[in-house]
């Protein structure tokens, strides 16, 4: 015995009809018969239905002369030249009409007969023609049915829509007083199974006029699995059958609800007795039930276009304030209750650096840390939306019930910028149309039987109560979060180009400046040589009686010598950032020896104390990291050079892949209130007024550095100060 998911079970190929039809299958080239339903033959005069096999009808006229006359049969070329798609006559067979259907559906081509019925309860009227000015959903569905009834009148009508999951829900109903309603149930996906759903689209009117009548099988010698999926008369599954019978009905018919080529519902017909409605009466309801899905379709159209004309002028007022700040998350923060809203959250978070800053009900920070971590490991998607965070990564990660639902754009995942927005749990039940847990049952079919999920046996209402969900995120709120994720974009492109620019001109302008630092340095050093020497020949021509005219010719002097350290000190600034470099592996210790050294006769402080420890080598570039340590170990001998017991010291280590060297002394000391101009040119400290200098050093460290890939700090207090130079270790 083989065990078969309702997903599996082959319904497109039953291998039999219903009673009320007749089948008859012939080859499309040749148009010879290859199989037919065995109640032909109550139809036809046939003595012997082997007989049929390999010929044509029109080797048999004497049992189907109305066929080969018909104008279907002369025209089959015609009628058959595009797949799947069916024509109708009627013609007559003995003394009783019957509809005549032709299609074509692979390599062969299908001849349908059903006996043609008069409905005399039919009235059709002009409402359809109501159905475009029907402003409401609920309404439309309603019309729908009541015009309906004037065509089939079953004991119960229903309009039900398919979920995103493939379950459904009952939202009209049109039912005799005693009938149960089912309007607002829901059914399981296993109700209508996905293959099921395909048939649906493809064939889109299904009728079954008498669950309890015995099917007719097809008969055929050459071809197995015949594919009835366009056929009127297909018979049913016997789950399909069983199902019905316990739901207390004897037949159903239904029209698929078609829109934008989706299978978005059914209209589905119940009977307590048999019924079968006449073929031209499906067709009609057919007809009625496409005019509401247009309807329908216009409707949305129309709702959504009105949406969306409400979005774009909540986005332009929006963008109007986005476009005041020149910081993306500026903008966000001022606007975020507007944002919060748009998709109708209860909370919103904007996340960015290491900032949280929240608008509405949200989690703690310590829990949104949590989800952005989360989020940023197990997500691929820009924009993440799950209204079921709290069922699924409830306990994972300690949620609370504001953190439902979610929704996550991610504006930078390398950075951590991110928006989240929150819905808190929605107290939820679903009423099921009995309970939706499968059961095992055994059915036959073709002769074998089969392990099948049962149907249910009960349709008493079945309350679920559903826990850890928020509200559905739809498609609008969905769409607000695009366009908000649009708005983000469009903006940063727009500051994007303007700091570009800015950039660009700001550029410009340091080239210039540097043209002009290195043009006035080099061409002033002749100009102030010149000044010098002529000074010191005045000042050598004055006599002895001349001190005050002495005293202002050296003060001359010294002025044009800190002009032209000045000069001197710009052109290297200048040459630091424009320079060609060459790192490679350097060691340190003679240079730092050599510096200090030099540094105490400079300053005049013999006294100084200079204590060098570990040099580790570093990847650098010889000239600058000369530079570097230059401007460094001169300023700690020269800032601590008034001290009793002035001391510097000096040690590199080695830290992971970088080697840092710490220049330590015991000196003035940097205030905390001037600790942010401490690598700006020209700026010095105020204590530092009474040391000979000019403020460029510390720049074109902080230069170098940068260039060569490594960093300068620096800690300082009343005791002294620490410069950190950190560099890349070098290459083994």
């Amino acid at each position: 015995m083989n065990f078969v998911e309702c997903h599996e079970e082959p319904i497109h190929i039953p291998g039999y009809i219903q009673s009320f039809g007749y089948l008859i299958g012939i080859d499309s080239v040749s148009h010879s018969i290859t199989f037919f339903s065995r109640n032909i033959m109550d139809l036809f005069k046939i003595e012997n239905l082997d007989e049929l096999f390999d010929k044509r009808l029109t080797d048999f006229p004497e049992s189907f002369p109305d066929i080969i006359k018909s104008d279907i049969y002369t025209s089959l070329e015609r009628f058959t030249r595009r797949e799947n798609e069916a024509y109708f006559d009627k013609i007559f067979i003995g003394e009783k009409e019957y509809h005549f259907s032709v299609f074509r559906s692979g390599g062969d081509i299908f001849l349908e007969f059903e006996e043609v019925l008069i409905n005399p309860d039919k009235r059709i009227s002009n409402k359809y023609d109501n159905f475009y000015v029907i402003d409401t959903e609920h309404e439309l569905w309603n019309h729908l049915l009541e015009a309906l009834s004037k065509v089939v009148n079953y004991d119960r009508m229903m309009v039900y829509k398919f979920m995103m999951d493939g379950s459904g829900k009952v939202i009209a109903e049109k039912k005799s007083e005693n009938m149960e309603s089912f309007l607002g149930l829901h059914y399981p996906e296993s109700d209508i199974p996905k293959q099921a759903r395909e048939l649906y689209l493809k064939k889109r009117k299904r009728i079954f006029s008498n669950v309890h009548t015995e099917t007719v099988p097809i008969i055929s010698k050459t071809k197995e699995n015949i594919d009835l999926s366009f056929s009127a008369s297909r018979g049913m599954s016997p789950v399909h059958r069983q199902y019905l019978i316990n739901s207390g009905v004897s037949s159903s018919f239904s029209v698929s609800i078609i829109i934008d080529n989706h299978l978005w519902g059914l209209v589905t017909c119940q009977n307590v007795e048999p019924k079968h409605v006449d073929l031209e009466d499906r067709v009609q309801a057919g007809i009625f039930t496409a005019l509401a899905a247009n309807a329908y379709s216009s409707f949305k159209s129309k709702n959504e276009l009105n949406y969306r004309m409400e979005l774009n002028d909540k986005l332009s007022q929006l963008k109007t304030k986005f476009l005041k700040h020149n910081n993306l998350f500026d903008s966000l923060i001022e606007s975020k209750t507007e944002i919060r809203n748009f998709p109708e959250a209860e909370g919103l978070a904007i996340v960015y650096d290491e900032n949280i800053v929240t608008d509405g009900v949200v989690p703690a920070s310590d829990v949104i840390n949590r989800i952005v971590h989360w989020g940023l490991e197990n997500t691929n998607e820009r924009i993440y939306v799950n209204r079921s965070f709290l069922k699924n990564y409830g306990e994972e990660l300690n949620l609370p019930e504001s953190a439902a639902g979610i929704v996550i754009y991610f504006i930078e995942r390398d950075k951590n910028e991110m928006l989240i927005w929150f819905r808190k749990e929605f107290d939820e039940h679903i009423d099921w149309a009995g309970n939706p847990e499968k059961k095992i049952g055994v059915f036959t079919q073709n002769g074998e039987d089969k392990q099948m999920v049962s149907p249910r046996t009960s349709f008493r209402i079945f309350t679920e109560n559903i826990k850890g969900h928020s509200k559905r995120w739809n498609s609008r709120n969905v769409s607000a979060v695009q366009a908000i994720r649009d708005l983000i974009l469009d903006t940063s492109h727009k500051n994007y180009n303007a700091i570009k620019r800015l950039n660009d001109e700001l550029k410009k302008v340091n080239e210039e400046l540097d043209s002009f630092s290195y043009t006035i340095s080099h061409d002033l050093g002749t100009p102030l040589t010149v000044m010098k020497l002529n000074a010191q020949m005045l000042l050598g021509n004055l006599t002895d009686n001349s001190e005050k005219s002495k005293t202002k010719i050296n003060t001359i002097i010294e002025e044009i010598d800190n002009m032209a350290e000045m000069m001197h000190d710009v052109l290297q600034l200048s040459r630091a950032k424009h320079s060609e470099i060459q790192l490679e592996s350097l060691k340190t210790g003679t240079t730092i020896y050599k510096i200090s050294e030099n540094a105490k006769i400079t300053y005049g402080s013999p006294k100084s104390e200079i204590v060098i420890k570990e040099c580790p080598d570093v990847l650098a570039d010889k000239t600058l990291l000369h530079q570097v340590f230059l401007n460094i170990i001169n300023n700690a001998v020269k800032y601590s050079s008034h001290k009793d017991q002035p001391r510097v010291e000096i040690e590199g280590s080695e830290d992971g892949q970088t080697i840092i060297y710490r220049i330590s002394d015991n000196g003035i000391g940097i205030p905390e209130e001037e600790k942010h101009k401490m690598f700006k040119i020209f700026n010095r400290m105020d204590n530092a007024k009474k040391f000979k200098g000019n403020g460029v050093g510390l720049s074109i460290v902080y230069r170098i550095m940068k260039r060569i890939g490594g960093n300068v700090d620096y800690e300082s207090n009343k005791d002294g100060t620490s410069f950190i130079l950190t560099f890349k270790k070098p290459y083994i």
